[in-house]
């Protein structure tokens, strides 16, 4: 079968497996469900999957795409539970379907987060927080293939909201996903760059669905 997708949560203990191991663990859960993953053709054959926009090690995500084929048919819609069963905690296959659109075109991530803060107010920091990324531009030095460089965040913000909570700030955002690539690391980073006083003590983050330009959800 060509051209199929799969929708899958990282969470829990299973957000500190690398991109590596992650894909070496989608290729033995086919193999133990039953399913033959067509390979490439060639001096070095290798299993046709792939993951959009692989996740750094430590962020969630309820939302993950991976792409693959199969030798034979299969039923699409008993794939997930199969899949599931035999997966470490942590991974579960929610979708499985044709795709839809190509990668290409994901343009926007939803992401949740929180700032924690060990002794400053909340509330504080969340009208802090608001003020700074109301700016019209955001420049940080981040690293690149490159090398070191000066790189605006700001216009890769499509929105972003700030709730304050027990210790911690809540955050909800929908960050461009490519072209350009932002990073939620780097909203905390800038912080540390620019604003070291409302920077969080600890940042955490999860990706909750992915986007089209237009806004409708990625399948």
């Amino acid at each position: 079968m060509d051209k199929l997708r799969l929708r899958f949560e990282k969470t829990g203990r299973a957000v500190y497996i690398s991109h590596l191991d992650l894909m070496h663990t989608m290729q033995r859960a086919f193999s133990r469900a039953g399913y033959e993953l067509k390979y490439s053709e060639g001096f070095n054959p290798h299993p046709q999957i792939s993951i959009a926009l692989p996740l750094s090690v430590g962020v969630a995500s309820h939302c993950e795409i991976m792409d693959f084929r199969l030798k034979a048919d299969a039923d699409l819609k008993e794939l997930p539970a199969r899949l599931t069963a035999v997966m470490p905690e942590g991974i579960r296959v929610t979708d499985c379907c044709e795709q839809v659109s190509k990668v290409a075109l994901l343009k926007y991530l939803e992401i949740e987060g929180s700032f924690e803060y060990d002794e400053r107010s909340a509330a504080e920091m969340a009208a802090a927080l608001t003020d700074f990324y109301a700016q019209d531009s955001i420049v940080i030095t981040k690293k690149t293939k490159r090398g070191v460089g000066q790189s605006d965040i700001r216009p890769a913000i499509r929105e972003i909201a700030f709730t304050p909570g027990e210790g911690e700030v809540k955050l909800h955002a929908t960050i461009s996903a490519q072209e350009p690539t932002l990073n939620p690391a780097l909203l905390a980073d800038a912080l540390r760059q620019l604003k070291p006083e409302i920077a969080p003590d600890f940042e955490k983050f999860v990706r909750i669905e992915n986007y089209l330009e237009n806004m409708t959800v990625f399948r």
